[in-house]
């Protein structure tokens, strides 16, 4: 059981925190790793994410940009490093900036971090209120020839809306033109990629939340139960946990619901002899955890269930067998495609001809099982790798394999996180929560 309270810091409230901090030495390193990347005579800088606003006066509760997080342990809006290695002053080369605290802003949300707290949770000694950020930039743009821009350039992002880093790019070119400009994000798609032992800490605290939520649902699930209660009754065991709630929007996919990939309304209700496709999972302190388990609405499944279940479960298997360093992530894809060809030939859904008739570009076995069967997982759910480079010890995988029939009116997917080892099989940091038959069906009884 995680402890009741865990003060750090100072003993008024903002030293005491949901989750148990990482050592500021962890973030040193970090900030060490990038800037031995960096060119010389170079700035990197790093902008707190926005908050977002809904209407009227509503916003979406902050979420830290997990690169200034990952620099910085920082959790709080309106934060910007500073990073310039070369700077003649040695107490210029690591600047934090933070918003500073007024009577108002006191009252109506709480004291934001002094500067000898944010010193503490950082590593950083200098640190500066934001408001000082154009001041102390223009100072030292005078001695950088290169600024580091942190643009989004992960595999998956498709993102619109313009961000507090937007505005900072257009602003820095405009007043810096004579200034050259580089890009951090490879420099960090590198770094995060391989995690430390402490981020593999933090992440099985994730996955111990999860696996308590999983196994209070089993006890939860029957005939008429809706898919938005189940995401209550997890919502309620993350939270009490010291989570901030779900690592991504939960899917909660009874019957045919299994076959929309990114179903997320959860408004149905379960039925007898149906299966809920489950994609739920808990954050730890800005860690991702990401789990898929199908369980059967009235607690045992059929035969023909069992078949697809088990099929999907030997491919999830021996899929892992694969994640071991040097392993390319192509390749990976194109073996793991052969293993389902082979359940899907025996479960009768494909035939021969479908094989040997197959389109290069799509296989035969993307009739049943669209979508990649691994990602990194960290501080992002979609975690930083570049996929162009072999798999390395310490990258933390999913495994996450599927058949969906909609004919036969259900999907079944199966997912846990590995960590790659340099020698021997990946750790499964999932290994705690059920996910024989035999086990949930055991559960879901008693």
């Amino acid at each position: 059981m995680i402890d009741r309270q865990i003060h750090i810091f100072t003993s008024n409230n903002i030293g005491i925190m949901r989750y148990q901090p990482l050592p500021s030495s962890f973030y040193i390193q970090n900030r060490n790793a990038f800037m031995d990347a960096m060119k010389p005579k170079s700035i990197a800088v790093f902008n707190s994410n926005d908050i977002y606003p809904i209407s009227a006066d509503s916003v979406l509760p902050f979420e830290q940009h997990r690169d200034l997080f990952y620099l910085t342990g920082v959790d709080q809006e309106e934060t910007v490093l500073l990073l310039f290695p070369d700077a003649h002053d040695p107490k210029m080369r690591e600047v934090l900036f933070v918003r500073e605290t007024n009577d108002h802003i006191a009252v109506w949300e709480g004291s934001k971090l002094t500067k000898s707290q944010a010193r503490e949770r950082s590593g950083i000694e200098t640190v500066y209120w934001v408001e000082e950020f154009d001041r102390v930039l223009n100072q030292l743009s005078t001695f950088n020839n290169t600024f580091y821009f942190n643009t989004n350039e992960h595999y998956r992002q498709a993102v619109e809306t313009e961000t507090r880093e937007d505005r900072f790019i257009k602003k820095c070119k405009d007043q810096y033109p004579a200034h050259g400009v580089a890009k951090s994000n490879p420099i960090l798609q590198k770094l995060r990629s391989i995690k430390a032992t402490e981020e593999i800490d933090q992440m099985q605290r994730a996955c111990d939340i999860t696996e308590k939520g999983f196994r209070r649902l089993l006890k939860f699930v029957k005939p008429g139960v809706w898919e938005y209660e189940i995401e209550a009754e997890l919502a309620h065991e993350f939270i009490r946990n010291r989570s901030k709630g779900f690592a991504y929007t939960p899917i909660i996919a009874s019957g045919n619901n299994a076959n929309v990939l990114h179903y997320t309304e959860n408004k149905v209700q379960c039925k007898a002899g149906e299966l809920i496709l489950l994609d739920v999972a808990a954050e730890y302190g800005n860690y991702s955890s990401d789990l898929t388990r199908t369980i059967p609405v009235s607690g045992v499944f059929t035969e023909r269930q069992k078949a697809i279940y088990n099929a999907v479960l030997r491919v999830k298997n021996e899929a892992t067998q694969l994640l071991v360093p040097g392993t390319l992530w192509k390749e990976y894809h194109i073996e793991v495609g052969k293993l389902m060809t082979s359940e899907l030939l025996g479960l009768g859904l494909l035939d021969k001809a479908d094989v040997q008739n197959e389109d290069a570009d799509y296989p035969a076995y993307k009739k049943y099982f669209m979508h990649g069967t691994s990602h990194h997982i960290g501080l992002d759910t979609h975690d930083y790798g570049l996929l162009h480079l072999p798999m390395e010890a310490n990258m933390v995988m999913t495994v996450e394999p599927g058949i969906y029939i909609p004919k036969e009116g259900f999907g079944i997917r199966l997912e846990d996180d590995v960590v790659i080892q340099d020698e021997g099989d990946p750790v499964n940091l999932m290994e705690n929560i059920p996910i024989e038959i035999e086990e949930i069906e055991h559960l879901m009884r008693s």
